[in-house]
């Protein structure tokens, strides 16, 4: 019998299950690029169930309990007192979401020899800390693109909502009144203006493709080059550094993933760089930017807005000053998981635990750590490292 401790997010406030808007969601077989969808042996959830709470499940009791294994689940995952840590002596698989992360640390990892393996329903498995799965041989999987298109489709919607001043704009509807002066004196059309993308993986090169009909140039970095056919289809100007992109980009997409050589990228240096009046916006990790030099550049009209659903650590204490500080259009790391999205993670979980159980090779793509080494999905994108430090601060949401 395997111990599966799972950590996922509270229930809706009004209860669960929730009333739906819709009553299904479209069914997709394969991505851009010809990778499938996950292909677990069966599911026992209907696609577009709200499964990312602890009452969803990830729709994997039934399948865990016949095979008589135990699941826990839990949002209780901060603090020495938490059920995730009461729980973890004797967990062999740890299930996590990105959007509610059980941080774990190379302290918490040592409370937890019988841990094999770490799963991240959903992207990023930046809340493990790499290097201490490294030295002890446990194999952390990700549910590699799963959700990967829907967080494009919520960057493309940050840049509009920053650039045409949409939400104050909304604000002044809800309040009952008609500014339209105060409205437009912070709105721009988008097109025309430079737009970059700090990486241009599976995220970032669909932000890429959905911003082309916008009319406006298109740039990038990333530390594996774009095929040359794929530059001159999308029409996108290579940069070496982040440093030469941002200096000529009125608007700039994080796309990378967390790891040492990401952590705080976005610094008052860089930032500093950027043109005056640019917008930012981050759906990657909210710590590859300084949370300080952000709140400042915003108050000194250095940047003239920030958008993203990253924070760190999360949930962000509630004194985080990205909740208060001026132009900002933040939201609770919402972006990966629409019920779309959760109806394929939830699969792709099911998937690798699914191989774990019976013996079989993960997929390769699924891998970030495997046999004492970074592998798959996490050899083309992190380096070896931690980037877990600070995550302690997470417990302060619940105590204030």
């Amino acid at each position: 019998m395997a111990n599966v401790l799972c950590v996922l997010y509270d229930d809706p406030a009004e209860g669960y299950p929730p009333p739906y808007p819709r009553d299904d969601v479209p069914q997709i077989d394969r991505y851009p690029g010809g990778q499938t969808t996950p292909s677990p042996e069966r599911l026992d959830f209907r696609p577009g169930e709200l499964l990312g709470c602890v009452s969803g499940e990830l729709g994997l009791r039934s399948f865990l309990e016949q095979r008589g294994h135990r699941l826990i689940v839990t949002s209780d995952k901060d603090g020495p007192g938490s059920q995730f840590e009461r729980e973890l002596p004797e967990a062999e698989v740890v299930i996590s979401q990105p959007f509610w992360p059980a941080y774990l640390t190379a302290e918490r990892i040592a409370q937890a020899p019988k841990l094999k393996l770490a799963i991240t329903a959903g992207i990023g498995s930046d809340h493990v800390d790499l290097q201490a799965a490294i030295e002890r041989g446990i194999t952390v999987a990700e549910v590699t693109y799963s959700n990967s298109i829907s967080v494009s489709e919520h960057v493309v919607m940050m840049i509009l909502a920053l650039v045409r001043n949409y939400l104050p704009s909304h604000q002044v509807v809800r309040e009952g009144g008609w500014n339209i002066a105060d409205c437009v004196s912070r709105s721009y059309d988008l097109e025309g203006m430079q737009v970059g993308t700090v990486a241009a993986g599976r995220i970032g090169s669909a932000v890429l493709r959905r911003l082309k009909p916008f009319e406006v140039g298109l740039h990038y970095t990333d530390r594996h080059r774009l095929p040359e056919a794929e530059e001159r289809e999308l029409g996108v100007t290579f940069h070496p550094t982040a440093e030469e992109l941002v200096e000529v980009c009125d608007v700039v997409t994080i796309n990378a993933p967390l790891h040492p050589e990401t952590e705080h990228l976005f610094d008052e240096r860089l930032i500093g760089r950027m043109k005056r009046g640019a917008y930012l916006v981050n759906t990657a990790r909210g710590k590859i930017c300084d949370r300080d030099a952000v709140a400042r550049a915003l108050e000194s009209g250095q940047l003239a807005g920030y958008a993203g659903d990253v924070w760190f650590p999360q949930p962000a204490p509630r004194d985080h000053p990205w909740r208060t500080m001026p132009h900002h259009g933040m939201t609770p790391h919402v972006s990966g998981t629409s019920l779309s999205a959760q109806a394929r993670y939830a699969a792709g979980t099911r998937e690798i635990l699914e191989c774990f159980l019976d013996g079989r090779p993960i997929r390769e793509e699924y891998l970030i750590v495997d046999g004492g080494r970074l592998a798959g999905a996490g050899a083309h994108a992190y380096s070896p490292g931690d980037a877990t430090g600070g995550s302690a601060e997470a417990a302060r949401f619940s105590a204030s």
